[in-house]
């Protein structure tokens, strides 16, 4: 089932980005095999259930270190369609596995690989992290109040938005070009490049003059009192997002604010007095309380949810927009489609649970040095 069925995939083990890439092809209905080591996992986890990014794909243990294993993963590169890797530049050539080796078995192959810096220029062997890729994007500096440091967000732009997400459309436009051409090509998805794509419409409000270099000076970094988040009366909070001018004036009225004339959107000298008011009217009742007077209405409102929350709020169960696997809550495949529409995940996979089974469903006959199937 899913838009990616008959799909084949291979996907080196590694972290973030990567095995993200991965999943979101297996959602999509590709056939994921993993490729991991001996003892594999993420350091700390001991129940595979709860390793969420790798559901959805089955699993081959294989010692890169060795030659017939090596010759093992490159039976089942033949066979694919992609592959995915996120280690250094480098390591792939240095196991006998890079983008030339494959390429030379497989004409077709799309070779996927996630890097923070990319595979050239002079940062492309240091080491780094999501904050670090942002940081070089121009989107972190961009984030925060004014008078602090810039904040250490979730790792969402960088790994995910920007890395693992960006991969995937990498590969899937270039198995469809490949369709048309019958030749492969490699996919150079850096983080921080696809960072930068995301900051595409800021670094465009810069060009014209609405937006500044100064953190908490934009409508849309926390200086705007109608767009941002605020404190009930039992310490929860809600978000605001009333930008349009109708929006804005169904805000005031929700609130309650009559004084207009002090409350002209866009005066921005006036933002901080707005901002303290709206924080004083939002702190007089509980976030339930505005639920009731704002939820479903052109305010553009939601609460804050956490995430023990999240998957029970009427709307996401309405859509079924979180599933459960094994009893662990998750988000659900994203997004939807009206004809090819895309199974509940498996469970993740034990490192090399599906072995003897991979190798017979790809047609490869040499066996694995080692498997904990």
């Amino acid at each position: 089932m899913g838009p990616l069925q008959g799909i084949r995939v291979v996907e080196f083990a590694g972290i973030g980005p990567g095995p993200f890439c991965g999943m979101m092809l297996a959602d999509m209905g590709a056939d994921v095999v993993r490729i991991d080591r001996q003892g594999g996992g993420t350091p700390g986890i001991r129940d595979p259930r709860t390793e969420v990014m790798n559901r959805g794909r089955r699993s081959i243990v294989l010692d890169l270190k060795n030659p017939d294993d090596v010759e093992t993963a490159l039976a089942l590169v033949e066979r694919a369609d992609a592959l995915i890797e996120g280690l250094r530049p480098g390591v792939m050539e240095r196991l006998g596995l890079g983008p030339d080796v494959c390429q030379a078995r497989n004409p077709k192959l799309v070779y996927g690989r996630m890097t923070g810096w990319g595979q050239t220029g002079p940062l492309a062997s240091a080491a780094g992290h999501d904050l670090n890729y942002i940081a070089l994007s121009g989107a972190l500096h961009a984030m925060g109040d004014a008078d602090r440091p810039p904040p250490v967000p979730l790792n969402l732009v960088g790994d995910f938005g920007g890395g693992g997400m960006l991969l995937a459309f990498g590969i899937v436009c270039a198995v469809l070009e490949a369709k048309s051409s019958g030749k492969g090509q490699v996919v150079d998805a850096a983080m921080t490049e696809g960072a930068g794509a995301l900051m595409a419409l800021i670094y465009g409000m810069r060009a014209t003059g609405l937006w500044t270099e100064n953190r908490g000076d934009n409508m849309l970094d926390g200086a705007a009192p109608f767009y941002g988040c605020y404190e009930c009366a039992d310490g929860k909070y809600v978000a605001i997002g009333s930008i349009e001018p109708q929006f804005y004036a169904l805000l005031m009225e929700k609130t309650g604010i009559t004084d207009l004339d002090a409350f002209q959107q866009h005066d921005k000298a006036r933002w901080p007095e707005q901002k303290q008011k709206l924080t004083e009217i939002f702190k007089s009742k509980t976030r339930d309380e505005w639920c009731e007077i704002m939820e479903g209405t052109d305010v553009c409102f939601a609460p804050v949810l956490d995430m023990s929350e999240a998957p029970d709020h009427p709307h996401a169960k309405a859509r079924g927009s979180f599933v459960t696997i094994e009893g662990i809550p998750q988000p659900a495949p994203a997004p939807r489609f009206s004809r090819t529409s895309t199974a509940k995940p498996d469970r993740p996979p034990a490192p090399g649970e599906h072995a003897q089974e991979i190798l017979a469903d790809w047609g490869v006959t040499a066996a694995p040095a080692r498997s904990t199937a």
